[in-house]
């Protein structure tokens, strides 16, 4: 397979893992049938290729203004489309899908972060204080 297709289907699969964790979670976001389940994930990963970043272009002034918190409610708003295309997943208000789209993202970064689908790598760096200089100075002084 080639690596694009490899991390769709990767991607996939966590969104789809995000998506059950929110159905499962939250009273507000329900599904039929987890074929439906399966079809809104895919519908998801789609819109998350195609439409999203579009939409976050557009939304770049605003993504900036709330440093990237705006980005849940682009979520929230695929999220919501999704639930309104496919018949049997259902999101019962829009507070609901942002709550979805929260914890699907939570969800997506633990998962990434544990099987390593992405390159992320968190590093703690401890660097020795600088030394010291000891020639009797105190500082500067001002006299007045």
């Amino acid at each position: 397979m080639k690596p694009g297709a490899v991390r769709f289907l990767q991607n996939w699969l966590v969104n789809t893992f995000g998506v059950l964790v929110a159905v499962f979670l939250l009273p507000g976001v329900e599904c039929g049938s987890f074929g439906q389940l399966i079809l809104a994930s895919l519908l998801l990963g789609v819109l998350n290729a195609s439409v999203r970043p579009f939409l976050l272009f557009v939304a770049l002034p605003l993504l900036v203004m709330t440093l990237g918190l705006f980005l849940i409610v682009i979520n929230a708003l695929l999220l919501y489309f999704v639930a309104w295309m496919v018949p049997a997943f259902e999101i019962k208000s829009f507070a609901w899908a942002l709550l979805g789209a929260f914890i699907i993202g939570l969800v997506s970064l633990l998962t990434n972060g544990l099987i390593g689908s992405r390159q992320v790598r968190i590093q703690v760096r401890r660097q020795s204080p600088p030394p010291s200089k000891d020639d009797g100075d105190d500082g500067p002084v001002i006299d007045v």
